[in-house]
């Protein structure tokens, strides 16, 4: 297909997720991937989300690094760096796609729970850090879905919009230029690639700024909500996604 035929839908699509992104601090490849894979293959898709989520990452430590809880951050980044090898490990000896399912039941199911109990099951410190960034490694090692741990934990913290934000990129960040710098060893970094982040840059910092505007304006119990919403789709992506490549394979 011709790089102009396709460039525009490719660029609106990356727009969309780095302004859910750029809101919420997580949640991009929920919104791109699926909609990606039917314009470009995965070899394109998944280093091109990758570019993008570490550009944001970045760019929201820069202009946020006031707003990041950095007794959490750190202890969720080293404790998700110990999970991931032993996810590795698991990752060869367990019924991948099964465990993948239960995952995403468990994730809609408490984030299910959070909505109609939002007041229950709160974090009052930081001491529960090291167990979520370590599940949250472990699962990311076995089945790339490091995030969703994380996000619950920042969510029972009950942290104002901007904190959780911030603060997730602390964690998000490393474990993102990680997974870029694979891409590029890997020869994954190829010209097209490389054109369609540099062509979506000046929307990426559009919707980056569109996006922390709306993150300021969101109220604590709206963006609970929102959050446990979107938690609530990620989860379903990934049932549908594995049950998919079940009845597939």
């Amino acid at each position: 297909m011709d790089f102009n035929l396709y460039v525009l839908p490719v660029l609106s699509i990356l727009f969309l997720a780095t302004l859910v992104r750029s809101t919420f601090g997580f949640g991009e490849a929920l919104v791109a991937m699926p909609l990606l894979v039917n314009i470009v293959d995965f070899k394109t898709a998944t280093p091109l989300v990758a570019m993008i989520a570490c550009t944001i990452s970045i760019a929201i430590i820069i202009f946020n690094r006031h707003n990041i809880q950095f007794n959490s951050a750190w202890r969720l980044a080293v404790s998700s760096f110990v999970g991931i090898p032993l996810g590795l490990l698991l990752l060869k000896s367990v019924d991948v796609p099964l465990m993948k399912v239960i995952l995403a039941i468990v994730i809609i199911g408490f984030s299910a729970y959070r909505l109609r109990k939002p007041q229950l099951l709160t974090l009052d410190n930081e001491k529960f850090s090291f167990a979520f960034g370590f599940l949250g490694g472990f699962l990311g090692g076995a089945y790339n879905v490091a995030g969703p741990p994380v996000v619950i934990y920042g969510a029972m913290r009950r942290w104002s919009p901007k904190t959780f934000r911030a603060t997730l990129q602390g964690y998000f960040l490393p474990t993102w230029i990680f997974i870029v710098s694979g891409h590029g060893v890997a020869g994954f970094w190829t010209p097209l690639v490389l054109k369609l982040y540099f062509f979506s840059l000046p929307l990426l910092f559009l919707a980056y700024v569109i996006g922390s505007r709306i993150n300021r304006s969101i109220p604590q119990k709206k963006f609970e909500k929102y959050i446990h919403s979107l938690l609530i789709g990620v989860g379903t992506f990934l049932l549908i996604r594995t049950v998919y490549g079940i009845l597939a394979s």
